[in-house]
């Protein structure tokens, strides 16, 4: 929400600043960095990608002020904020960008454009640098995502990797790219592997918003005139939903189907899934979340696996009483094009298979023909 600094700045648009040009969200590609003054908490839960925060009040002088601001006077706010924000500034500057170059070009944005970007680009631009504000600020470009979101999905061409858990499906797309392939990968940006087990251990996932500024940024560096790979997903990835634009592009697509042996498959998700490995406790927590589904007598068999370190053997039974028949359900259910899918073997889980599979996958595709198809029209 904006603060008193920048609702002030919003009703009384002084000169203050005027030298920073006003930019749109898309000239954001044409600066070297982008800072969002804004407070820690707005900042995490959604801003431009690559862009740093240097608040120019953080979560409780911006309380502070608008406390001020409704209690006492616009004022006394202004005084306290002003003061603030100058300490602030003061203090980014000596911390954080003293090494930037005389021909260093940044763009500042706060809520709506206001008085928080207003400070920091003023004073930049006094410097010298050539200083960015953008036009209307957070708000602007969160209606830019959420305006494109409904377009741009329908102009890319999808390649849907299907296959069962643990067939390699994430890891695949990473050797697609490394061939020069376009990918989307939607677990990497949501920060979740897709299933009840999902959760990374080392990373929480992105609030909303920010899951779909990662996705519009994304979309938007992707070229329109070369198919771009994707894995299979459901609408919700974690706790996370997919646009529903993307999602129902990404179901009419074309797809192609991983297989791999049920050894291969336990190999690799041993390694995928290795803090489980290291942590029996974490896991049967996670498991306790399915006892709705499949009743007591089956978690406490897993989970007494689980502790005796049975990996093998348990991880080969949560894919065939589990994750196998939930995934052909979703599949069937979802993707209409799968029974004309070109069909592929992952023999083995390593890096040589992997980079085979990757090019068969782009020949098999481009012989597709419904991909000539599109590649005609």
């Amino acid at each position: 929400m904006p603060d008193a600094t920048d609702r002030h700045a919003q009703d009384h648009n002084t000169g203050k600043g005027r030298s920073a040009g006003a930019c749109t969200v898309a000239q954001l590609d044409e600066f070297d960095e982008i800072i969002d003054v804004r407070s820690e908490d707005e900042f995490a839960e959604d801003h431009i990608p690559g862009a740093i925060n240097l608040p120019v009040l953080n979560n409780a002088e911006r309380a502070q002020v608008g406390t001020i601001y409704k209690q006492a006077s616009s004022f006394d706010a202004k005084k306290i904020g002003a003061a603030l924000v100058s300490a602030n500034i003061a203090r980014h500057l000596r911390e954080r960008l003293l090494d930037r170059p005389r021909q260093w070009r940044p763009l500042v944005y706060c809520w709506r454009g206001g008085g928080r970007s207003g400070a920091l680009a003023e004073v930049l631009t006094q410097i010298g640098w050539r200083v960015g504000r953008l036009d209307g600020g957070y708000k602007a470009y969160r209606r830019t995502v959420i305006d494109e979101l409904q377009v741009l999905p329908a102009r890319h061409d999808w390649r849907v990797i299907c296959g069962m858990t643990g067939t390699g499906k994430s890891r695949l797309l990473r050797a697609l790219q490394a061939q020069g392939a376009q990918v989307l990968d939607l677990e990497e940006l949501a920060a979740h592997r897709g299933s009840v087990l999902g959760t990374l251990p080392d990373a929480a996932q992105p609030a909303q918003k920010l899951f779909e500024s990662r996705v519009w940024h994304a979309l938007k560096h992707l070229a329109p005139d070369r198919p771009v790979f994707v894995e299979s997903e459901s609408r919700k990835i974690g706790a996370l939903r997919v646009p529903a634009t993307l999602i129902d592009a990404m179901w009419q697509s074309i797809c192609v189907v991983i297989e791999a042996p049920i050894a291969v498959r336990v190999s690799l998700l041993k390694e995928e899934y290795a803090h489980f490995l290291e942590d029996a406790a974490l896991l049967n927590t996670q498991l306790d979340c399915l006892r709705a589904l499949h009743g007591n007598a089956v978690i406490d068999e897993w989970q007494a696996l689980a502790r005796a370190g049975h990996w093998e053997r348990l991880t080969e039974d949560l894919l065939v009483r589990h994750y196998d028949p939930a995934y052909l359900r979703a599949i069937t259910s979802h993707y209409p094009r799968l029974p004309q899918a070109v069909r592929l073997a992952l023999p083995a889980n390593t890096t040589a298979a992997m980079e085979h599979l990757a090019h068969a996958v782009i020949a098999g595709l481009a012989a597709h023909p419904a991909a000539r198809a599109v590649q005609r029209n």
